[in-house]
């Protein structure tokens, strides 16, 4: 059993409001790639990954006039894709969905959100991920409410094989400052949305925990745009998004060998699964991103994880036509989990 987690940078650029591939001349959002450019790249880079399942971050848009599913079946077919049903859960207004492709061959998936709904005023605990957490994010007495931009998508799977697991797709994400009319404005505004970060991880892993509490298959995954020594907001706030999401130091910490590398080092190589161009500086910037998180009865399953980084991963840098493909798609690189089902 393979599952992906890959971060398509405005997939939905790609298809118009029927759902349909653009693939012509014209301009993705990507920097100087066009739209044919990048959806072949993204066909060759899908069929690489021949994966049962690939949970897209920054899936195509789902409104009133767009269907996140229309359009990653279209593109399915095209490509011939064995991963060709799609399942959302609760929508968003950013035109970036989180969506599960996956064949139904092989497993099936049905949303199933947990936690309680929530008014106007929100809800302690652990509410479901459409609704709203109330938490004191400044320890000023006072409940501060917080709301997930890109709700998590909750899952129950069950492979042919009849293993059953939860997944849960993720993309956390601080907001820039916008708005800040000069840098002590920006450093308030970085700080409050950093806080905001800290606590949709923390409403994040309280879910985790009733999984856990339940004894169930659980894996995380997707874009938590957060990791250690990634910025300067770490020192301040003493642990990032990924050490709260995997319970780091805790008693049922989750798994996934990037991010334990990553946590046992503050210098020497670690692995990155996003390019960025820095274009003050001139230069790119690599970072480790993007993860797949299990539980031990996950991982006992002979479990093998792979970033497929054009530059990093023998297999791709050997592959000429994967490797540029990698380049074109995405400024994220798809990351796998191999794991024993039967």
């Amino acid at each position: 059993m393979r599952i992906a987690t890959y971060n398509v940078e405005w997939f939905s650029s790609l298809f118009d409001d029927a759902g349909g591939l653009f693939d012509d001349a014209g301009w993705s959002a990507r920097h100087n790639v066009t739209r044919a450019e990048q959806t072949a790249a993204l066909g060759t880079v899908f069929q690489a990954l021949d994966a049962d399942a690939i949970m897209v971050i920054e899936a195509p848009d789902d409104s009133k006039s767009r269907s996140t599913i229309a359009a990653l079946g279209t593109f399915a077919a095209h490509f011939g894709l064995r991963a060709r049903t799609a399942v959302i859960g609760f929508p968003n207004d950013t035109q970036q969905e989180i969506a599960l492709l996956y064949d139904p061959d092989v497993l099936s998936a049905r949303h199933e959100p947990g936690g309680a709904l929530t008014g106007v005023l929100g809800e302690q605990g652990m509410p479901r991920f459409d609704g709203k957490l109330a938490i004191d994010l400044d320890i000023d007495a006072a409940e501060d409410l917080v709301v997930f931009s890109k709700p998590p998508l909750e899952l129950a799977i069950e492979t042919r094989s009849g293993f059953g697991f939860h997944m849960i797709g993720a993309h956390l994400k601080s907001k820039a400052p916008f708005g800040a009319r000069s840098p002590a404005q920006a450093l308030q505004i970085n700080i409050a949305n950093r806080r905001k970060q800290l606590a949709q991880a923390i409403w994040l892993r309280g879910r985790i925990e009733e999984h856990l509490s339940a004894g169930r298959p659980l894996m995380v995954l997707g874009d938590l745009n957060d990791g250690v020594g990634l910025d300067e907001f770490e020192n301040l706030f003493g642990r990032s998004s990924v050490e709260i999401i995997m319970g780091h130091g805790g008693t049922a910490p989750l798994f996934d060998p990037h991010a334990r590398l990553a946590l046992s080092r503050k210098l020497g190589a670690m692995p990155t699964s996003a390019r960025f161009w820095i274009r003050q500086e001139n230069r790119f910037l690599q970072a480790l991103l993007d993860y797949i998180m299990v539980t031990d009865d996950i991982r006992a399953r002979q479990a093998r994880w792979r970033i497929w980084h054009p530059l990093d991963d023998p297999g791709c840098w050997h592959t000429p036509a994967l490797r540029d493909a990698l380049v074109l798609a995405s400024d994220h690189f798809p990351v796998t989990i191999d794991f024993e089902d039967g």
